[in-house]
């Protein structure tokens, strides 16, 4: 929206601010100063770690023309500055709504011209966004993906800061996407982003809720609000769409019980999965159905009727049975014809550091994962054990400045389906991280075989140092991330590469 004047993008967003001074011609929107252009708009969003308003001298030197913020001290600064301003309260949810309808009109509506399908619940979000993503491109769509492993469009892959990033941001990647030419994007949405309207004005043609178990609790405070942030992904934001909107619900869990009689009773049409093969629900036919480290193979019907064909899919672990049974619902919920769905579903790849195998000669498993919440971990341990011949040994830890009440239930979860348990650092950040530690220890069940080592390489290495042919080790928590945490700081590790290192040097 090239030469877009500032009162001119109001108007088109049908948005009054509480004050505007003066008018500039605007060429693009950033809330980071560093990546501000001339002729920008500077987004001032309130919250941050540092008084984003104060940044306003660093936006005027590269070049911004325009500012939005959120206090009157902000609307003098811009001005001051030779900046048109306008001047929104930071109260209720005044100021994020503001920013994504400013961005929706100025992007000119980017998701309206292709095919959305957004992906929220406690786990499963990456892994099925991911399968999303390869099952459109293998239905002839030009796809893209976004979530926790990054932006990947079809041509280049960007890292995220977030899983779902601020509006400002995400709305620059979805204009991003339409400039290349994508046809359907599979976008992970984040309880946190939903509470902080980060999706909002996305128009998604249907949505995925995979399940409910506790987790964020840290920055929720209740599971009722938890469950509250991620209802609007169902409820407020196809309100903020023309297309027609859809839900795809995991009728297995609670909540997704709860929320197939409410959707039904606003009339949002519902299509349902169920690993458990409820009655109406996709699934895999319970006879055919085969599981390994690295492939799922059954057949997928629609509970009641007959089988629609025989799925052969590069995807290992048990709890990838609902993941792949969610992603192909989505498909249906999009209108492809279930044969189809069958064939596009035999052709996903395997999901970085989602039940990753590390491939060696010494006789072990070694699964990497990012099982970070005691449900995940749990489903990923009972997925592993039928697998295994001999002992699972399971490296976890549990992230620093995050939900603490998770922590011994974490250690109960993999006490309960492991042999030997390692107990280490993940992402301690500002914490100590042996009073984190001394936080997971109790909860591990009494004469349960366990070690507590701090450094994470080190725990790896002693892992699979016990490891006899026949064992498999878990290393939980971290999957595809490259790096610790410390402080505020990224130090590179990488789980795979310490435990290739650990392996090649094991005796």
């Amino acid at each position: 929206m090239m030469g877009m004047t500032l009162s001119e993008l109001l108007l088109k967003a049908n948005i009054a601010p509480t004050e505007l001074q003066g008018d500039a011609a605007i060429n693009s929107i950033v809330m980071d100063s560093r990546k501000a252009l001339a002729g920008s708009l500077f987004v001032c969003m309130p919250g941050m770690t540092r008084e984003s308003e104060s940044f306003i001298p660093d936006a005027v030197d590269a070049g911004a023309t325009a500012a939005l913020v959120h206090s009157p001290a902000g609307l003098v600064s811009a001005r001051s500055y030779g900046l048109a301003a306008a001047l929104v309260s930071p109260k209720g949810n005044s100021f994020p709504d503001f920013v994504w309808r400013l961005c929706d009109a100025f992007f000119d509506h980017p998701t309206r011209s292709m095919k959305v399908v957004g992906v929220t619940g406690t786990n499963g979000k990456t892994t099925t966004a991911w399968l999303v993503r390869d099952m459109l491109n293998a239905l002839g769509e030009k796809s893209a993906y976004l979530g926790t492993l990054g932006f990947y469009l079809p041509d280049q892959t960007i890292e995220l800061g977030n899983t779902t990033p601020f509006a400002v941001e995400l709305y620059n990647y979805l204009a991003m996407a339409r400039a290349s030419g994508v046809t359907a994007l599979a976008m992970e949405v984040s309880s946190h982003a939903l509470a902080e309207q980060r999706a909002d004005g996305v128009e998604f043609d249907t949505a995925v809720f995979s399940n409910l178990t506790q987790d964020h609790l840290d920055f929720h405070g209740t599971m009722e609000a938890y469950e509250a942030a991620k209802w609007r992904l169902f409820r407020e934001l196809p309100k903020q769409t023309q297309k027609a909107f859809s839900a795809v619900i995991n009728i297995d869990d609670a909540c997704g019980e709860r929320w197939h009689q409410r959707l039904g009773e606003i009339g949002t049409p519902v299509h349902l999965y169920s690993r458990m093969g409820k009655e109406g629900a996709w699934a895999f036919e319970s006879k055919s159905l085969k599981v390994s480290f690295d492939s799922i193979t059954g057949k997928w019907l629609n509970v009641g009727s007959a089988p629609i064909g025989k799925v052969d899919a590069k995807l290992g672990g048990s709890y990838n049975v609902e993941n792949l049974l969610s992603a192909m619902t989505a498909m249906v919920a999009l209108g492809y014809e279930p044969k189809d769905v069958v064939k596009a579903a035999s052709s996903v790849h395997p999901v970085p550091g989602r039940f990753e195998a590390v491939q060696n000669h010494k006789g072990i498993g070694v699964i990497v994962d990012y099982a970070h919440t005691p449900d995940a971990l749990e489903k990923l341990l009972d997925a592993v054990r039928p697998l295994t011949k001999g002992k699972v040994i399971t490296v976890f830890g549990c992230g620093g400045d995050r939900d603490r009440t998770k922590r011994p239930k974490m250690a109960r979860a993999a006490s309960e389906r492991s042999d030997l348990v390692i107990v280490t650092s993940d992402n301690p950040r500002t914490e100590d991280p042996k009073k984190i530690l001394r936080d997971i220890l109790p909860g591990l069940i009494p004469k349960t075989d366990s070690l507590a080592i701090v450094d994470r390489e080190e725990a790896i290495r002693e892992a699979i140092k016990r490891a006899k042919t026949g064992d498999v080790v878990v290393i939980a928590g971290k999957g595809h991330e490259d790096y610790q945490i410390i402080g505020r700081t990224k130090h590179h590790m990488d789980d795979r590469e310490l435990a290739r290192t650990a392996l090649e040097n094991k005796k």
